[in-house]
C-alpha cells in the first residue's frame, strides 16, 4: 500500500448514511481551510434522491443525494473517498459495493463491531485492487489544510487549537480515534503541527495498519518526522518494527504503546478496544514498546514522557535544518449557527409562526396548557378538547356538552345534499379520500352549511338593538338580505326539525339563559305568518344559542363573543361536523365499488 498522500485540497468524498452533523463539520473545515469547493459531493441515502441544504461558510449549498452507491459514483466521477456511516450489519456489504466502484480509492467505514470475517475479505478486496481501507471502528483521518473525514478532530474550536487548518511537518496514525485528538493537540504544542493524521481503527483486523501508513507518510516530503500511538493486544506494531529493522523508514518515529498498566491486573482485562486485549507477552504493551525501541524508534519511558520526547525530536530536525518554520496564518471565522447562537444568548432572531393553543415542546403535547395525559385521565371529550383549541379555556360540561350535540346533528344530511353530492362524485372518480372531503368542504358556504355564523351576528344586532321582528325581518327585506337561520326546503309549520327541537330542548334544561334563542323563535314566529316553510333552521338555532352559551357561561368578555362571530368560530363547527359525514360517504363510496358517476340527460335542460 506504500505509495503516498491519500489526499489533497481538491479531494471530495461521497457520504454514505446521511449525519448532518459530521457533514456540516467537514464543510466547515473546508472554509476554515480556505478551500474553494467543498469536500462533499454528494450523499447517498438508500431510498432518498434530492438535494440536502447545508452551509459552506455563510452560503447555503444543495448537496445532492443519491439513492444507490452506482449513481453517485456515476454522477460524481472525481469523487474518490467514500465515508461509511452505515451500522455495523449493513457496513460491509456497502464498503465492498463502494470499492469495487473504478472511482473510489478510499473507504472509511465508521462502524465497530463489523463481522471480523467480512473486514477480512474488505482487506484482501482492497489489496488486491490497490484501494485503502480506513476502519472498521474508526473516527478517520485529516490531512491538515486540505480535509478531512466525518468527525475527525472534533469540533472546530479543537481544531483551531490543534491548528488544523494549515499543514505541519509531522505525520500520525494511531488506532484510537480519542486519542487522536488529545494527541493532535500535543503534536500541534510541541511541533508545528501535524501534516496528515490517521485513526485506523480499534478493531482486530484493520483495513490498514500502523505500518501500512507510516511507509506511506515516509514517501510525502511534506512529512519530516511520524508520531505512533498504539495499544496492548494483536501484532500489528511488530510490522512496523520489521519496516524499521529493514531501512523502510528514514524519517525518526516517535512511538509509544499503551497499555502498561495491564500488568498491575491479576487477570487478563479487555481495554476498550476489540483489539486491545493482550493474548501473551508478545501482545502486551512492554513487549512491543521494547522492540519499538530496539529497532530504532525513539520510545519514552512512559506515556508522560511521550510530548517531551516529541518536542525534542522535532527540535533536533529544525537545528539540523529539516524543517522550515512555518509561517502562522489567521483562519477565517466559521459563521455560528442560529440555533447554537440563540442558546448561548448571541443574537435574538424573530420567530414566524405564533401559537397559543397548543404546544409540542415537553414531555407530551398540550392544549391550552393542559397536558395530553391528564386530558386523557380526567375522561375529557371531543367538546372539552374543542374547547381547549378553540376558546382556551376549559368550558363547563353542558357547554362541551352542547358542542358535542351539534357536531352529532350536524354530522351528516344524507347523500343529496350538495357537499355529500360533490364527495360522491369525486370519490366514484378515483380520486383519494383528502380530495374527496376537500371537494365537499368547499360547497360549505352562506348557501349550505355556512348559515350559522351569520345567523348569530344578525340575531346578536338585532337582540341588543331591541328590535321587534317586525323591524328586524322588514329591516332586512328592505337591505335585500334574507334573515340566516331562517328557511328551509322540506321542514316547514307543521313538519319541525327535529334537530332544533332537540337543541332548544337540552339548552332550556342546562343553559342558564336562552335569550338569544328565544329572541329568535320570536322571529321565527313573524315569519311563518308570511310563509309556511320559514322555520328556524338548525344554522339559526346553533347560532342563536352558542350566543347564549357564550354569554351565560360567564366567561368571555362581551369583545371576545364579538370576535368569535366574526372571525367564524361557528361555522368552524360545521365543517368539522359534516367532515366527519362526507368521510363517511367516501368510504362508503369505496367500498361499494361504485364507478365514475355521470349525470342523466333527462335531469338536464337542454336549450339555446
Amino acid at each position: 500500500m506504500a505509495t503516498g498522500q491519500l489526499f489533497s485540497r481538491t479531494t471530495q468524498a461521497l457520504f454514505y448514511n446521511y449525519k448532518q452533523l459530521p457533514v456540516q463539520r467537514m464543510l466547515d473545515f473546508d472554509f476554515l481551510c480556505g478551500r474553494e469547493t467543498p469536500s462533499v459531493a454528494g450523499i447517498i441515502n438508500p431510498g432518498s434522491e434530492g438535494f440536502q441544504k447545508l452551509f459552506f461558510g455563510q452560503e447555503e449549498i444543495a448537496i445532492p443525494v443519491h439513492a444507490a452507491i452506482e449513481a453517485a459514483c456515476a454522477a460524481h466521477p472525481t469523487a474518490d473517498v467514500f465515508i461509511n456511516f452505515a451500522s455495523f450489519r449493513s457496513a460491509a456489504a456497502s464498503s465492498m459495493a463502494a470499492l469495487k466502484q473504478p472511482t473510489i480509492k478510499v473507504v472509511a467505514i465508521i462502524a465497530e463491531g463489523v463481522p471480523e470475517s467480512d473486514t477480512k475479505q474488505l482487506i484482501a478486496y482492497a489489496r488486491a485492487n490497490n484501494k485503502v481501507v480506513i476502519g472498521p471502528a474508526t473516527v478517520g483521518g485529516i490531512q491538515a489544510g486540505a480535509f478531512k473525514i466525518g468527525d475527525t478532530a472534533g469540533t472546530i474550536d479543537n481544531i483551531i487549537q490543534c491548528k488544523l487548518y494549515r499543514p505541519g511537518s509531522v505525520g500520525f496514525v494511531s488506532k484510537s480515534g480519542g486519542m487522536s485528538n488529545e494527541m493532535y493537540n500535543t503534536v500541534a504544542r510541541v511541533t508545528d503541527g501535524i501534516y496528515e493524521g490517521i485513526a485506523i481503527g480499534g478493531d482486530v483486523f484493520p483495513g490498514s495498519t500502523l505500518s501500512d501508513h507510516i511507509l506511506r507518510f515516509n514517501n510525502i516530503p511534506q512529512i519530516k518526522m511520524m508520531v505512533v500511538l498504539g495499544e496492548l493486544g494483536g501484532r500489528d506494531e511488530y510490522s512496523l518494527v520489521e519496516a524499521l529493522k529493514e531501512g523502510k523508514v528514514n524519517k525518526p518515529v516517535v512511538a509509544w504503546v499503551s497499555g502498561t498498566c495491564a500488568r498491575l491486573f491479576k487477570s487478563e482485562v479487555q481495554f476498550g478496544h476489540a483489539g486491545a486485549k493482550s493474548g501473551g507477552e508478545m501482545e502486551s504493551a512492554q513487549a512491543k514498546n521494547q522492540a519499538l525501541m530496539d529497532a530504532g524508534a525513539i520510545v519514552p519511558t512512559s506515556f508522560e514522557a511521550l510530548e517531551a520526547a516529541i518536542k525534542e525530536t522535532f527540535e533536533k530536525l529544525v537545528e539540523e535544518g529539516k524543517v522550515s518554520p512555518i509561517k502562522e496564518v489567521i483562519p477565517p471565522q466559521i459563521p455560528e449557527d442560529l440555533n447554537s447562537a440563540i442558546k448561548s444568548g448571541k443574537v435574538r432572531a424573530p420567530t414566524h409562526i405564533i401559537s397559543t393553543i397548543s404546544d409540542d415542546r415537553g414531555e407530551e403535547p398540550c392544549y391550552a396548557g393542559v397536558p395530553m395525559s391528564s386530558i386523557i385521565e380526567q375522561g375529557y371529550g371531543v367538546g372539552d378538547v374543542i374547547s381547549l383549541l378553540w376558546f382556551k379555556r376549559s368550558l363547563p360540561r353542558y357547554c362541551t356538552k352542547f358542542i358535542e350535540i351539534c357536531i352529532m346533528l350536524c354530522a351528516d344530511h344524507g347523500p343529496c345534499v350538495s357537499g355529500a353530492h360533490n364527495t360522491i362524485v369525486t370519490a366514484r372518480a378515483g380520486k383519494d379520500l383528502v380530495s374527496s372531503l376537500v371537494s365537499g368542504l368547499l360547497t360549505i358556504g352562506p348557501r349550505f352549511g355556512g348559515a350559522i355564523d351569520d345567523a348569530a351576528r344578525y340575531f346578536k344586532d338585532a337582540c341588543d338593538r331591541n328590535l321587534t321582528p317586525y323591524e328586524f325581518v322588514e329591516g332586512m327585506k328592505k337591505k335585500g338580505i334574507r334573515v340566516p337561520g331562517i328557511g328551509h326546503r322540506i321542514k316547514s309549520r307543521d313538519n319541525r326539525d327535529k334537530r332544533v327541537e332537540l337543541l332548544q330542548k337540552f339548552a332550556r334544561s342546562n343553559f342558564p339563559s336562552v335569550k338569544y334563542m328565544e329572541y329568535a323563535v320570536t322571529v321565527e314566529t313573524y315569519t311563518l305568518s308570511k310563509a309556511n316553510n320559514l322555520v328556524l333552521n338548525v344554522d339559526g338555532a346553533i347560532g342563536s344559542l352558542f350566543l347564549d352559551l357564550l354569554a351565560g357561561s360567564g366567561m368571555f368578555t362581551k369583545q371576545e363573543i364579538d370576535e368569535i362571530v366574526q372571525i367564524g368560530y361557528l361555522n368552524g363547527l360545521f365543517v368539522l361536523a359534516r367532515s366527519i359525514g362526507l368521510i363517511g360517504h367516501t368510504f362508503d363510496q369505496k367500498r361499494l365499488k361504485q364507478p365514475l358517476y355521470r349525470h342523466p340527460w333527462e335531469d338536464v335542460l337542454y336549450t339555446k
